[in-house]
């Protein structure tokens, strides 16, 4: 067991032990957390290099956090709350905050790439595991393929404000919203790609130039919007009720699903222990303050039954309030960089989640092999991008944005009841940090996120259904005979 801030295993100790020393048999089997911290970074034919600080993890869940929420979502969210997309806000940022407190004591716990799929293997079983883990390919191969999506839409307002001229609505949009084939999306996949062959260190350092240039993209537009604002505007100000700021909350819950993307880099940060929960708790705050500041501005800037199909709201409004077309660039560039930021991190996370399941035997090798020269999964990272970039490009938006809100909900859920159980279970180890008011709060994070999922569509829980089914269709198949606790059970 490792103490309050000791040193990782050393690469060359053996992560694999003869004995597999699980716990439980068939698909309620877990994997010891001494096990899981033991492998941490191990990969087939080399090692993930600690290379993060707590800046670096800081900036890689604020650049997965902070962007398609705020630039793009923001208009669909609008229509079903009007202004009270404020409480919106912040009711999805509440329900965030609790699971994040479970998250950052797990984190500082099992400090693995796996994120809530190796929590749940610790604490409630393989098959649990599997499901987590397969919401949470659902939670960031779909989301990077969404925020691409909103990322030509700003790639459009940029071109036309600097050349003149627009990709046309063949080529930047899928079928079902006029087009073909979404290039852009493709395109920004591609490049995220390119920096993420490069390494963790060298992706974190790209990652933080973009976060930085996106903070100030959205305090420059809250100084231009805040001329605009009248008080006329947020008069209506919840005219759907209640069940208006919940459905716009569960919509904006895309928003928030970048905070536990520190917890996937468990085996590349220096002292996860003490800097993953420092991390994620300080990324939130951060993110959940400039977002309500800036859909605040918003809104009293423009009313919000014009809000409905805009896709880069934010630079229409400068635009609006400025009379002229600079400032509006200038936004646009900012979301162009900070769009472009969350592709490269959410795909990082989806790179070290099934780099972490396919050390466990549940999805092919493949994603678990690391190159000598990089430190990185490349052939995971490639196989990755393509999926993600092609869905990209023939998937709208909306659709997306919801599909990921229910598969994060779901996976936040399970680390909520995680936390609960590992307490009960493993009361004496050693936690860096810990749930206040614990198990009140975790139960509470738990509701919340179930509450949120009941207010999706029943097209959204249709596709989770068929989701979850393929899932256990491979999990019965192919997962469950290959896993490396099976043997233990021969």
């Amino acid at each position: 067991m490792l103490e309050h801030g000791a040193a990782p295993p050393a690469a060359d100790s053996d992560p694999r032990p003869p004995t597999p020393a699980g716990l439980g048999t068939g698909v309620l089997r877990r994997k010891p957390v001494e096990r899981l911290v033991a492998e941490g970074g191990q990969g087939e034919g080399g090692t993930l290099r600690r290379s993060m600080g707590v800046w670096q993890l800081t900036m890689i869940s604020i650049g997965a956090t902070l962007g398609t929420g705020i630039f793009v979502v923001l208009g669909q969210a609008v229509p079903d709350a009007g202004p009270a997309v404020i409480l919106s806000f912040v009711l999805a940022g509440i329900t965030a905050l609790f699971s994040a407190l479970s998250y950052a004591e797990l984190a500082g716990t099992i400090p693995v790439s796996g994120s809530s799929y190796s929590y749940a293997y610790a604490t409630l079983g393989e098959l649990i595991a599997w499901v987590c883990g397969w919401c949470l390919i659902l939670e960031y191969g779909v989301s990077v393929a969404a925020v691409a999506v909103g990322w030509g839409q700003y790639l459009n307002e940029l071109l036309n404000g600097v050349f003149g001229f627009t990709i046309p609505d063949a080529l930047s949009a899928p079928p079902g919203d006029g087009g073909i084939f979404n290039l852009p999306a493709l395109l920004v996949v591609m490049l995220a790609m390119v920096f993420l062959l490069g390494g963790a260190k060298e992706s974190a350092r790209a990652n933080t130039i973009m976060v930085a240039v996106k903070i100030v993209a959205l305090l420059l537009f809250c100084g231009v919007a805040l001329q605009g604002v009248r008080a006329g505007n947020y008069a209506d100000f919840m005219p759907l009720g209640m069940t208006g700021v919940s459905a716009a909350g569960a919509t904006l819950f895309f928003s928030y699903i970048g905070f536990d993307a520190a917890s996937t880099a468990g085996e590349e940060a220096k002292n996860p222990q003490r800097d993953l929960p420092r991390a994620i708790m300080l990324s939130l705050i951060i993110v959940t303050t400039l977002y309500c500041l800036v859909a605040a501005i918003a809104v009293g800037a423009m009313p919000w039954k014009k809000f409905k199909g805009s896709e880069a709201a934010l630079a229409g409004i400068m635009k609006d309030v400025s009379g002229q077309d600079f400032w509006a660039v200038l936004l646009a560039i900012g979301a162009v960089v900070a769009i472009a930021s969350v592709v490269l991190t959410v795909l990082y996370g989806q790179t070290r989640i099934l780099f972490a399941m396919s050390r466990d035997g549940l999805v092919p090798k493949v994603f678990s092999k690391v190159h000598a020269k990089s430190g990185a999964p490349r052939a995971n990272t490639v196989i990755v991008s393509l999926f993600c970039g092609v869905l990209a490009a023939a998937i709208p938006l909306g659709q997306l944005a919801d599909a990921t809100s229910i598969g994060t909900l779901f996976a936040f859920a399970l680390v909520n009841v995680a936390v609960v159980v590992l307490r009960y279970k493993r009361p004496d180890m050693p936690r860096t940090f810990r749930t206040p008011l614990s198990p009140l709060f975790p139960v509470i994070g738990f509701l919340l996120c179930v509450g949120m999922m009941l207010s999706l569509d029943v097209v959204t829980w249709v596709v989770f259904g068929v989701w979850m089914a393929v899932g256990l269709v491979i999990y019965f198949g192919y997962g469950m005979r290959r896993s490396r606790l099976a043997p233990a059970e021969k």
